[in-house]
């Protein structure tokens, strides 16, 4: 029987009781890392970051669970972690080994009962997908539909928390190095989003406010949930047939930019229209779905990571815009202060600045280009990253607004879709369709709306 040895024993079982042998060992790599640089700061000697990236990325390297995706998302915020630490962490991976099929059981079988499989016309024993907190199975509904099932692994919520234990340990590694952010705000937002993606009920409701946000861009494809086959440890959806968007790499020039395009939209038009973004754009998350052999458009598939912004946040995202566009000055001191930065001198704006006018550079000139030219996926704005560190160092620890996490978080990985198409569009007009006659009462409005049609309630809501 799959999932069992010669000896009748449960693989699976064993594969998880090790991780909580390889959890203490991280913690005590970790805590050895920690005390050679706080000894190193503390004699006053130079710190090997290279070196000290690599230890860390074999700390952490055997987790393959929660916190890589956690490593994964600080790699891409400016200085939260020294260049060659995010560097190294970028690399890691964060699927984890699938379950076998004796555990698929015992965790179906937990979830809807005993007779769990004749709710099913057939269920697959092998996984079409695994990732941090869960693996998909594709099954067949009596009534011949195709279905998705997300199912979590167990004991996820130790995990999670033991991993944002290993959060904190981070954290400290990096205040030991003479920080120039101040990572309070970011470790709150990091911890908050990463529980609630261990609740699928809220996951089904994210779901929803999707579907109705995208239910008029048919080019845009949301699943559905089958409630009765759903628990907070499991989703059950409708199976969107796809293929991964890399396979359309190739493909010429008009078909790269109408995936790209169709991938700004369904970023865009959540956020500028409903304050609602998808936190965790990587390609796994998309397919492609064809129609008479063309690409017809993409497949949205996880809603684990969906970030709720005040409708005031929203504004400031245009308002920071409008003022680069414009040389307004004071409508940029205005978003920054919007956002919650405090004591903003002139040299902390123009460091500010630097980053705002990367992320917004494509979007302020009126014309077709690429997202940014010669530049790699893995790379894009690394190196506007490493300047903004460099400068932030000279002023002193500055406190980021927590709702940057994801903010930016999803800028780069966005960026990094277009790269991968190589897609040459005018962004600046399509971000100045989504913002056309944009109001922060509007957003407010329909933000509540929706959350309000969908049961969904988040603190972050409140505008």
């Amino acid at each position: 029987m799959a999932g069992t040895d010669n000896n009748g024993q449960d693989q699976e079982a064993n594969r998880f009781s090790a991780r909580v042998g390889r959890y203490a060992k991280v913690g005590t790599n970790m805590g050895g890392i920690a005390a050679k640089l706080a000894g190193a700061r503390l004699f006053g000697l130079d710190l090997d970051n290279q070196k000290g990236a690599a230890e860390l990325a074999a700390a952490l390297g055997g987790l393959k669970g929660p916190l890589m995706k956690v490593a994964q998302l600080l790699s891409t915020i400016p200085d939260v972690l020294p260049p060659e630490y995010a560097a190294e962490l970028a690399k890691l991976q964060s699927n984890a080994p699938p379950m076998g099929w004796a555990f698929v059981k015992r965790r179906m079988r937990a979830e809807l009962g005993e007779n769990w499989q004749e709710r099913f016309a057939h269920f697959d024993k092998e996984p079409s997908a695994a990732a941090s907190l869960g693996q998909v199975h594709k099954a067949t509904g009596h009534d011949g539909r195709a279905l998705a099932c997300k199912l979590q692994y167990p004991d996820m919520s130790s995990a999670v928390e033991a991993d944002l234990k290993q959060l904190a340990l981070l954290f400290s590694v990096h205040r030991r190095m003479q920080s120039a952010i101040d990572t309070r705000e970011i470790a709150k937002e990091i911890s908050e989003r990463v529980r609630e993606e261990l609740d699928y009920t809220r996951e089904a409701r994210q779901m929803a406010v999707y579907r109705d946000v995208l239910a008029d861009e048919p080019r845009i494809r949301v699943p559905d949930v089958v409630d009765e086959l759903s628990t907070q440890r499991l989703l059950t959806m409708g199976w969107l047939d796809g293929t991964p968007m890399l396979s359309w790499k190739d493909a010429d020039l008009t078909v790269r930019n109408r995936l790209a395009e169709t991938m700004f939209h369904a970023w865009w038009h959540p956020f500028s229209h409903f304050g609602v973004i998808h936190g965790d754009p990587h390609l796994g998350n998309y397919t492609v779905f064809s129609e008479a052999g063309e690409p017809g458009g993409i497949n949205l598939l996880d809603y684990g990571c969906i970030r709720i912004f005040p409708s005031t946040f929203v504004g400031g995202v245009v308002d920071l815009y409008k003022g680069l566009l414009h040389d307004d000055d004071a409508r940029i001191v205005h978003a920054y202060e919007s956002w919650g930065f405090k004591s903003l001198s002139r040299d902390l704006i123009n460091v500010l600045n630097i980053w705002a006018r990367f992320i917004y550079g494509p979007l302020l000139t009126d014309r077709v280009r690429a997202i940014a030219d010669g530049v790699s996926p893995a790379e894009y704005g690394r190196q506007e990253a490493f300047r903004v560190q460099k400068a932030l160092k000279e002023l002193g620890p500055v406190t980021v607004p927590r709702e940057f996490v994801f903010m930016d978080r999803a800028a780069i990985g966005l960026g990094g879709v277009f790269l991968h198409l190589r897609a040459e569009l005018n962004f600046y007009r399509l971000f100045n369709e989504q913002i056309d006659g944009f109001e922060v009462k509007k957003i407010s409005d329909s933000q509540r709306t929706v959350l309000a049609k969908t049961g969904l309630v988040s603190p972050a809501a409140a505008a």
